[in-house]
């Protein structure tokens, strides 16, 4: 069976920048499509229950960082709610000499801390007065180097950006990786002085929304992408998508769609792109080769994620939210999150659940293993880690994501001006998703709305 559709948006792909823009197109009253070729809604975004533990398959936390992150939550009220992390898991722990050490949270345990060496907790003192960078595209290892020391790179800011890129700072360009960082030293020529000035600066009652709080939504993540799903309506989506073909027309662009059921047109006003960068050039085969070039030249940090389920608890204590390991410890894990203990209901009453977290841009030849041999290196280094030498989980889960997160090092510049260049030759094209503005779910809900609301504008003038 064929169908022709005509549409004022469309929006490639139903994770979370897709849903959050099409929920607020629709509250707007724009015409739209979703189009994904998953069976559900969601993208990486998905939480399981089972054997009695509640784990997330991608992202398990986000951070309220932007008052748009604050602001769906309240939109959604009554269908969603979000849930805060435990204040009292909020110690993060550093793996060092065989031993967890917590990160070190005021004055007085930056002082008493064995993370950092003496030299370098004197050389901070003079972090305020030393000249800012001049290198816009300086790499983050070696801002942290000059700013702050070498342990301070090692034992805080490597772990750190394998937490979050699961990258190298070594590559990662902090202008585009660390733009609040970056913009500190800019602007106000210190880290330390610019965190107290901003801190000084009045907040209006919006301003207070981003919280910077480590959150999920009640019962999981799901349930965000599973509220805006309901709230967006499946009459506005076409899931299951087998192939895709986009081509300019005048005023827009039409889409060949197949799916098991029929072929549809698409005909849209307006085609917002939110896929990762390694499927654009196969869904805009009108792009040239010099226009495709920076998405096939961006990597990504493949991630492998080990779930491990506990019914009964017997390690260490895990009153914190996590451990991360860094590089020169030389281990075979990135780190690990101790999700029981800052979220309800993740596992029985004294039980834990643990997401193990391995690859990255420094091991990607994990990603290539079995099950066994990931678990084979995972059990060298886990049980000692966590003082519970048998370690006999009752659910073990393992998932890959081959493009997990995008990295975004000295090539991001020119990516940059290739998405501005592509979309000023294709009016009607926005390029979006992690391949720009960042890679934390508060980033791809500003993102989502801001998009929607430039679209909303867009149309209504031509109203």
């Amino acid at each position: 069976m064929a169908e022709s559709v005509k549409t004022e948006v469309v929006i490639v792909g139903a994770g979370l920048t897709g849903l959050t823009m099409a929920f607020y197109l629709k509250k707007a009253g724009v015409n739209f499509r979703i189009i994904e070729k998953s069976a559900k809604t969601g993208g990486v975004i998905q939480t399981i229950s089972q054997k009695g533990f509640v784990y997330e398959t991608g992202p398990n936390t986000g951070v309220v960082s932007s008052p748009e992150m604050a602001e769906l939550f309240e939109d959604l009220s009554g269908k969603c709610e979000i849930e805060i992390a435990d204040p009292n898991a909020k110690r993060r722990l550093i793996w060092k000499n065989n031993r967890w050490h917590a990160l070190p949270s005021g004055l007085m345990s930056a002082i008493g801390t064995p993370l950092f060496t003496w030299y370098d907790k004197f050389r901070i003192l003079g972090e305020p007065f030393r000249a800012k960078g001049t290198d816009p595209n300086e790499k983050l290892a070696d801002l942290v180097k000059r700013r702050m020391g070498e342990s301070y790179l090692e034992y805080a800011v490597d772990p750190f950006i394998s937490g979050i890129y699961a990258g190298d700072p070594y590559k990662l360009v902090t202008r585009y990786a660390m733009p609040k960082l970056w913009k500190l030293e800019q602007e106000y020529g210190s880290f330390i002085k610019g965190a107290i000035k901003k801190a000084k600066l009045p907040k209006d009652e919006r301003d207070k929304k981003a919280t910077k709080e480590v959150f999920s939504a009640k019962g999981g993540l799901s349930r965000l992408t599973e509220a805006l799903t309901e709230a967006i309506g499946y009459e506005n989506m076409i899931l299951s998508v087998d192939s895709s073909l986009v081509q300019p027309i005048p005023d827009g662009f039409q889409l060949q769609l197949t799916t098991p059921e029929q072929l549809i047109t698409l005909d849209t006003n307006y085609l917002v792109t939110t896929c990762g960068g390694h499927a654009l050039p196969g869904l805009l085969p009108f792009l040239n080769q010099e226009e495709v070039a920076p998405f096939n030249d961006l990597k990504y940090a493949a991630v492998t994620q080990v779930l491990l389920g506990f019914k009964k608890w017997k390690g260490m204590s895990i009153k914190a939210f996590g451990g991360l390991v860094p590089g020169v410890e030389n281990k075979n894990i990135l780190g690990v999150l101790f999700t029981s203990s800052f979220f309800e209901g993740r596992a029985p009453k004294g039980g834990a659940l643990l997401s193990v977290f391995m690859g990255g841009t420094k091991r990607p030849d994990i990603a290539e293993m079995d099950d066994d041999q990931i678990l084979t290196l995972l059990n060298k280094d886990l049980p000692r880690m966590m003082s519970d030498r048998s370690l006999s989980p009752d659910l073990t889960r393992i998932c890959r994501y081959r493009y997990a997160i995008p990295q975004y090092t000295e090539t991001t510049g020119h990516r940059y001006e290739t998405i501005a260049h592509i979309q000023q030759k294709y009016p009607g094209l926005i390029l979006a998703g992690n391949i720009r503005d960042g890679i934390g779910m508060a980033d791809r809900v500003k993102q989502g709305r801001s998009i929607a609301e430039e679209l909303i504008g867009k149309i209504q003038a031509h109203q």
